[in-house]
């Protein structure tokens, strides 16, 4: 079997609502994804979404066709590991965005050649986990207290703060929120790289104090040397490596220099499911977790569920809010019970339900 064709479908993305989540992330209403297609010669198609509301696929999508398809074509598709090595040899002129999408889809086709879904080819360790609600900044401490609330009468067990990025101000987030939902209910907070150390410090020493779950990314994202302060000083888990974009290069100090508790992955910042299934193994050499993070679109999210079932070391399924700005593309999006779980796919591939018709509708362009 060989890869006799790749394409990539631009189609546009309008009504996404204002949402911000630290400086600089603020989506506008109107972005668009790229449906990028893996063909084999055996009539075969691998699928990936590329982009998300903050980053365009007409970014990105022609440095993909111009850079990757050419080391695509011809190659069997089931040789992944040697074409993700031989991508990120030119990620000084690709993004880690485009890896991450090819990755992807080679991922989805291969769980189509065995019939099986992509968790099953990783090797199944779970059939469902626990989804946690994360919040986008809120315009006021009322606005979190309800939001969390909502989330809690719906079933869901857990609730992350994105907070205003004021020191002050987001300790009072944190205890509105905690006396709301009481202190049987898992609050975490992620800081997106807001604070210098005494701020994170006295942040990080009042959550502590009431309990929430772990601390996410309190200061800088590449500062170690005060990350390995900060968690000598605070007893709640740190969680950092989520930014820096790259392979398993990137962790190992993290690691030899203590400098968190939790290591942290998505698609498009490491270039893939093979780049994180890497590192929550490595992860899991430490005996610490691998919190996998938003990624940015509903098929990258889909392909986190199949990691999710096939590590032992991650707790929690992130869901960013609001929908509007992260789903999109798909005829049926992932489904939370009424016990706030997700369940493990089981058709082949990543059992993606692709909105074909939409993204006919929609094409602003097919990149071949």
């Amino acid at each position: 079997m060989k890869i006799d064709a790749v394409s990539l479908t631009i189609f546009t993305w309008d009504n996404i609502p204002a949402t911000r989540y630290h400086l600089g992330s603020l989506a506008s209403s109107t972005s668009n994804l790229g449906l990028l297609r893996i063909h084999t010669d055996e009539g075969l198609e691998g699928h990936a979404f590329l982009g998300a509301a903050t980053n365009p696929a007409s970014m990105d999508g022609p440095q993909l066709i111009r850079s990757l398809k050419p080391m695509l074509m011809g190659q069997d598709p089931l040789e992944r590991e040697r074409i993700h090595g031989a991508m990120r040899l030119v990620s000084r002129v690709v993004s880690y965005r485009t890896i991450g999408a090819v990755d992807t889809a080679l991922w989805d086709l291969a769980g189509k050649i065995a019939r099986l879904p992509v968790h099953a080819l990783m090797g199944t360790c779970r059939n469902s986990i626990l989804a946690y609600a994360s919040s986008q900044v809120l315009p006021d401490i009322a606005a979190y207290v309800d939001q969390a609330q909502t989330f809690k009468a719906n079933g869901w067990r857990a609730y992350k703060i994105h907070p205003p990025r004021e020191p002050e101000e987001d300790i009072k987030v944190c205890q509105a929120v905690r006396r709301a939902v009481g202190d049987d209910f898992r609050l975490m907070l992620d800081s997106t790289w807001s604070y210098n150390y005494t701020d994170a410090l006295r942040v990080g020493r009042a959550i502590e104090e009431m309990g929430y779950y772990w601390y996410e990314d309190p200061m800088s994202d590449e500062d170690i040397y005060n990350y390995v302060k900060l968690r000598e000083k605070l007893d709640i888990p740190i969680m950092a490596t989520e930014f820096p974009a790259g392979g398993l290069e990137t962790y190992p100090i993290w690691l030899t220099e203590r400098a968190t508790d939790y290591l942290r992955g998505d698609i498009p910042n490491k270039g893939g499911l093979t780049t994180m299934l890497k590192t929550a193994h490595l992860a899991e050499a430490f005996n610490i977790k691998y919190e996998i993070h938003h990624s940015g679109n509903s098929l990258n999210n889909l392909a986190n569920l199949h990691l999710c079932m096939a590590i032992r070391n991650t707790t929690m399924f992130e869901v960013l809010l609001p929908d509007g700005a992260h789903k999109y593309g798909m005829a049926k999006e992932l489904e939370i019970d009424k016990e706030g779980m997700l369940h493990a796919p089981t058709a082949p591939g990543l059992a993606a339900d692709i909105d074909f018709d939409l993204i006919k509708r929609k094409t602003e362009a097919v990149l071949s």
